[in-house]
């Protein structure tokens, strides 16, 4: 059973879904792929890991890095939960590109080379978003592409991380507009 509470950011409302084992899903209001993975028969209510993610999102929001990470429970291939873990691990306010979490992915399984697109399918498709840092993947040219909750948000969240956005554009086309 999945439970839902909502969070008002300053950068509008999120909905946060979990179950049992943790955090399932972290989702801007009207955002790419909202809710994906909701079950059918969640239900509003209480479980300690959405109070714990609130607690998370109060600090993250305050422009501090939290020092503790509610549980989460990835929902995915195993592809995609892969990904997932290789963006975790990019530390708050620094950046990496789709092409580098490929070649992190290619060498983990053995092979010569990956896919950055399909790397890129995979971040795309991250249901808890900020606390698996979907926001910190660019492209390797330096261009701000997709994330699923919007171009404005994507740059909101890298500048409250003081990331230095000078090296960065948006692109004229693509997943992020």
């Amino acid at each position: 059973m999945q439970y839902t509470t909502h969070y008002e950011s300053p950068l509008g409302g999120i909905l946060l879904a979990a179950d049992e084992k943790g955090l399932t899903g972290l989702w801007f209001d009207r955002q790419k792929y909202y809710a994906k993975n909701l079950t059918s028969d969640h239900r509003e209510g209480y479980l300690p890991v959405l109070e714990e993610a609130t607690r998370w999102l109060d600090i993250y929001f305050a422009g501090r890095e939290p020092d503790f990470l509610p549980p989460l429970h990835m929902i995915g291939t195993d592809f995609q939960i892969s990904v997932w873990k290789i963006l975790s691990q990019i530390p708050y306010g620094k950046t990496t590109t789709y092409g580098a979490i490929a070649r992190e992915i290619a060498s983990q399984r053995g092979l010569q080379r990956m896919s950055a697109q399909a790397v890129g399918g995979a971040v795309g498709h991250n249901d808890i978003s900020i606390l698996i840092p979907c926001h910190r993947v660019v492209g390797t040219n330096g261009s701000l592409t997709g994330y699923g909750g919007g171009i404005d948000k994507k740059i909101a969240l890298l500048r409250l991380e003081q990331v230095d956005m000078t090296k960065f554009f948006i692109p004229k086309k693509g997943t992020a507009l």
